[in-house]
C-alpha cells in the first residue's frame, strides 16, 4: 500500500503534466449514493486497491458518450446512447478526442465539441458506515464500490495535498472517514459540502473481520476492457454514424456495443451496474471540455430553414476531416 507522501507525489505529478480474477460483488455492491434525498448525508470509509500497482486507493475512468437518432429498423425508437472508452484511459491517444480537440478552434464547432467529450468518473471501494439511504437490501459482502464523479474527487484530491493531513485515510488504525453530502444548486444535484470527518477512527471488528473474509477488490477489475483492433475500427464507425446523424445499427455494431440499458458482452462492464450512476451522477459533472475560443460576431444572413444548422455544422466537419 502506498503511503501518504508517495500519494502526494503522484498527484502533484499528475497536476504537472497535466497542465497541458475478476470478482462481481453482485448488482447492488455498487453504493448509489446519489439516490440520497436532499440534505441528507451519508458517510463512507474508504479502502486501499487491492492491485499491486496502483499508487492511489482509486481507478480513473473515462468515457465518451455516442449518442444515436434512434435503432435502425425500428422507426419509433427514440435517441439512444452508447457509451465507448476513451483510448486515454489506457494511456493511448483516443481517436475520438484526436477529432474533436480540433472543433474546439472552430467556435460553430464548440458545441459539438463538448457532446463527445469524455466523461471522468473514479472507482473506490469501502465500507458505508452511516447509510444515508437506508437500504433494506444489502449486498452479503459490506466492502462496496463507489461511482465518485469530478466534483467529489476533487474535495478528496485537495485533502490528500494538504500538508495539514498527516496519515493516510485508509490507514486501519489512523484514518478518517469522508460525508457524502447531497444538497441542490441550479436545478442540480450539488455535493461540493462533502467532507472527511475531522477525527481519525480505527476500523471497527466488525469490518477488519469483512476485511479479512472478502478481501480487497483490485478496482482495474472494474474498468472497461481496453479495445482492440477490431473495436477501434467499430468505434470509428459508431462515432462518424453519430456525428452523422444515423440510427445505431444493431446488426453492425451490436455485439461490440449497446445502447445504455441493454445488455452487452463487451464494452464497460460497470454500465450494465450502474445506470443511475451514469444518469444521476455524471451527467451534471462531467469533465470540463477545453476552453471554448471567443466567437466573432455573427454576420447578418438569411433566417435558416429547419435543419439546415445541423447540416452546415456537419458540412464544416467533413471539411476539416479532409
Amino acid at each position: 500500500m502506498a503511503s501518504l507522501a508517495e500519494i502526494r507525489a503522484k498527484l502533484k505529478e499528475q497536476e504537472s503534466r497535466g497542465s497541458d480474477n475478476q470478482r462481481s460483488g453482485g448488482d447492488n455492491s455498487i453504493y448509489p449514493f446519489w439516490n440520497l434525498k436532499e440534505g441528507n448525508e451519508a458517510v463512507v470509509r474508504f479502502l486501499p486497491d487491492g492491485g499491486p500497482d496502483n499508487t492511489f486507493f482509486w481507478v480513473e475512468r473515462a468515457m465518451i458518450k455516442l449518442p444515436f437518432a434512434g435503432i435502425k429498423g425500428q422507426p419509433d425508437s427514440k435517441q439512444v446512447q452508447v457509451q465507448v472508452p476513451c483510448m486515454e484511459m489506457y494511456g493511448d491517444s483516443c481517436p475520438i478526442l484526436n477529432e474533436v480537440r480540433g472543433w474546439f478552434k472552430d467556435p460553430n464547432l464548440e458545441d459539438m465539441g463538448r457532446k463527445y467529450w469524455k466523461k471522468r468518473s473514479y472507482i473506490f471501494q469501502g465500507f458505508v458506515v452511516e447509510d444515508g439511504l437506508k437500504e433494506e437490501n444489502k449486498p452479503a459482502n459490506p466492502i462496496r464500490r463507489f461511482i465518485i464523479g469530478p466534483q467529489v474527487f476533487q474535495l478528496i484530491r485537495s485533502a490528500l495535498l494538504d500538508p495539514e493531513m498527516d496519515n493516510l485515510p485508509t490507514d486501519a488504525i489512523h484514518g478518517v472517514d469522508f460525508k457524502l453530502i447531497k444538497t441542490s444548486k441550479g436545478g442540480y444535484a450539488d455535493y461540493s459540502t462533502s467532507k472527511w470527518s475531522r477525527r481519525e477512527r480505527p476500523l471497527s471488528d466488525v469490518e477488519t473481520a469483512a476485511l479479512e473474509q472478502h478481501g480487497l477488490y483490485n478496482l482495474k477489475d472494474f474498468l472497461p476492457k481496453k479495445p482492440g483492433e477490431v473495436e477501434l475500427k467499430v468505434i470509428k464507425e459508431m462515432f462518424e454514424a453519430s456525428v452523422d446523424g444515423e440510427p445505431f445499427d444493431m446488426d453492425r455494431w451490436g455485439q461490440y456495443f449497446k445502447p445504455a440499458g441493454m445488455s452487452q458482452a463487451t464494452g464497460d462492464p460497470v454500465a450494465k451496474t450502474t445506470k443511475a450512476a451514469a444518469s444521476s451522477e455524471e451527467d451534471y459533472d462531467d469533465e470540463p471540455a477545453p476552453a471554448p475560443k471567443a466567437a466573432p460576431a455573427p454576420a447578418a444572413k438569411a433566417e435558416s430553414t429547419p435543419g439546415s444548422r445541423a447540416e452546415d455544422i456537419l458540412a464544416m466537419i467533413r471539411n476539416r476531416q479532409k
